[in-house]
């Protein structure tokens, strides 16, 4: 860590310093290789003090994870509710959005996964803002376009199909990464590729 660095954070406060280390190397190993020693060190912070502010390397990931999805929502809601862009112009930002932040948090995808098959009631911000979602001008033109016949299936499909592409190249990224067929760099390169791809397909899809 540079000087520049260590004064940047000694101006921060504590708690938020914890979470900016953590955040940087949950990305860097995955929640599972990470120590909560290791953050400490990222922070530049006495092993003791993370387990006075958080307790546990679970409570920061969650806590971590929580804002995580609130950031998302809050980018994401102005996205699906302006009426002046078209169906695709809205998926294309959204695409991009949350492709972006998968990029900054990789270990997100398995966590809410894990979240919903538990059965864990710890994220009532999933359902609020999957209410806001439905809520959205985005489905409404959906809805509109299955009325009018110019969409053939269920406008679900569409959301599934979006969050499908989006997310599962994140959950199978253990794989790819551990068996060698792609390294961290060569998984970023095609999953900012998505970023153009998805779009393309799904309008496909719409039009077919």
């Amino acid at each position: 860590m540079s000087k520049a660095e260590k004064k940047k954070n000694l101006d921060t406060p504590t708690e938020e310093r914890l979470k900016e280390a953590a955040r940087k190397v949950f990305t860097q190993k995955g929640y599972a290789a990470t120590r909560v020693r290791d953050i400490a060190a990222e922070a530049d912070i006495n092993l003791a003090l993370v387990n006075y502010y958080f307790r546990s390397k679970e409570k920061l990931f969650e806590l971590i994870m929580t804002e995580t999805i609130q950031n998302l929502f809050e980018k994401i809601k102005p996205i699906i509710n302006d009426e002046t862009t078209t169906l695709i112009e809205k998926l294309e930002a959204i695409v991009d959005q949350y492709i972006q932040l998968l990029i900054e948090n990789p270990d997100f995808p398995l966590f809410i996964v894990n979240e919903l098959m538990s059965g864990s009631n710890k994220l009532p911000i999933m359902t609020d803002n999957g209410k806001m979602f439905f809520n959205s001008h985005l489905v409404k033109q959906l809805t509109q376009m299955h009325s009018s016949g110019k969409l053939k299936f269920h406008p679900v499909n569409i959301m599934m199909n979006t969050l499908g592409m989006i997310i599962f190249p994140f959950l199978a990224r253990p794989l790819f990464l551990r068996s060698g067929i792609l390294t961290p760099e060569a998984f970023r390169a095609i999953v900012e590729e998505r970023k153009k791809l998805i779009p393309v397909w799904l309008t496909q899809i719409i039009n077919s």
